[in-house]
């Protein structure tokens, strides 16, 4: 079988190492690695799906991955890659975000019969005394150490309070007690982590006498210079409660050709030969590479028959000639007496989320950006009513790709 560190590299998930010989040596056979994801949301994000695809990949070849959620180091909040304090949370809400995020990862993720292993850090971080803590664990640190760390010397300027000064300490903690009682060896995060996962690593060497390694991700950005996950309406969430999987594949369809192969490679299981070969579609080809690229994303975060939907929506409205609306397409329900009476264009295109201002529902119209039932809408303030109503149902598009489909519903 192919060393999965190969696969991993090869595909655009690496981005540093601790020792790369070492790492590569040590997955030509069966260990444990960990990832830690923060609850600090009831649902994962796009942006939390590249970390999760690498513990895939670890599965896939053998290796037994551990999720981590951090039900305890969620009460502190990681200081890393952020420009201010992280609001404080309830032990409350980071216990039912944390169960949220169990469930999420089990779709992804096989933790039958040992396979993989979906552990909560408070179970041993919030029993620790603080006494006991520090002597144990906090004498192994140097503050100038930590204070070098790219993570806690960006935000010296902005203000680092001491709860936040702590997270370096507790991550660390972790990655000991998962080496502890787990034989765990391999800690992967986002390179933002590189700072934590080197402490943790060093933690192990001087309590154990062990050596462990550490490996990061990219922190992803579109070729636009777009964080990945965000949208004109906000995070891209993996609950279909949240995100519909309509939304989630038109999110994968409309990247950017050049982001294309980079996302496939990342974001499919696809062979690297497909990926490449995709890759070099160009021209009106390169819708190809999208739809398979949004097929197969969509697939494997909601399911066979999620992706099948959203692609015969997809191209249902994208190549509509009079075709009845997809059930599956996104909609927003509007009370029936308020389409009865009529509401100006603009002001539909901002409540729908279409735009998120009514200003900017204006400019899109009156530069000839709003559809109404597939036809250009000449005036921003044009009327909307009942009598726009086809097939019980109404079909508004911004642009050439985002649309939504207006129904009326009783109050």
């Amino acid at each position: 079988m192919e060393n999965v560190f190969d696969i991993l590299e090869e595909r655009g998930f690496i981005e540093q190492v601790t020792d790369r010989d070492s790492v590569r040596e040590q997955m030509e056979r069966p260990i444990t690695c960990y990832i830690g994801f923060d609850p600090t949301a009831p649902s994962f994000h796009v942006g939390s799906l590249l970390p999760i695809m690498s513990l895939v990949h670890m599965q896939r070849a053998g290796h037994r991955p551990i999720a981590l959620v951090g039900g305890g180091t969620g009460l502190v909040g990681d200081p890393s890659g952020k420009t201010e304090t992280r609001p404080i949370m309830s032990r409350e809400e980071i216990d039912g975000n944390a169960e949220s995020l169990k469930s999420q990862l089990a779709r992804f993720i096989d933790f039958s019969e040992g396979k993989a292993l979906m552990l909560n850090n408070a179970d041993w971080l919030v029993r620790l005394g603080y006494i006991d803590f520090l002597r144990d664990i906090g004498r192994h640190f140097s503050v100038n150490r930590m204070l070098a760390a790219e993570s806690y010397r960006a935000r010296l300027e902005t203000g680092l309070n001491f709860i936040e000064f702590n997270y370096m300490l507790l991550q660390a903690y972790d990655f000991w007690y998962l080496y502890k009682h787990h034989n765990c060896l391999l800690q992967m995060g986002g390179n933002d982590q590189w700072g934590n996962i080197l402490a943790g690593a060093d933690l192990i060497r001087r309590l154990e006498g062990a050596v462990v390694h550490g490996l990061t991700l990219p922190l992803l950005t579109t070729s636009a210079g777009i964080k990945m996950g965000k949208t004109h309406k906000g995070a891209l969430w993996l609950d279909p409660a949240l995100t519909p999987p309509y939304d989630y594949y038109q999110y994968w369809i409309n990247q950017d050709d050049r982001d294309v192969e980079r996302f496939l490679a990342l974001f499919t299981f696809l062979p690297m030969e497909e990926v490449r070969r995709l890759g070099r579609l160009e021209g009106a080809e390169i819708r190809q590479a999208k739809e398979v690229l949004a097929f197969e994303a969509t697939r494997i975060c909601h399911g066979e028959e999620e992706a099948r939907k959203a692609r015969a929506a997809a191209r249902g409205l994208f190549g509509r000639g009079g075709s009845a609306i997809p059930e599956s397409a996104p909609g927003y329900e509007i009370p029936k007496h308020e389409l009865e009476a009529g509401i100006p264009a603009y002001i539909l295109f901002e409540r729908t989320g279409l735009c998120k201002t009514r200003s900017e529902a204006r400019r899109l119209i009156d530069q000839g950006g709003g559809y109404l039932n597939d036809r250009k809408i000449d005036t921003f303030d044009r009327i909307i009513n009942t009598d726009d109503l086809q097939q019980e149902a109404i079909l508004l598009r911004a642009g050439k790709k985002r649309y939504m489909v207006v129904t009326p519903a009783d109050a």
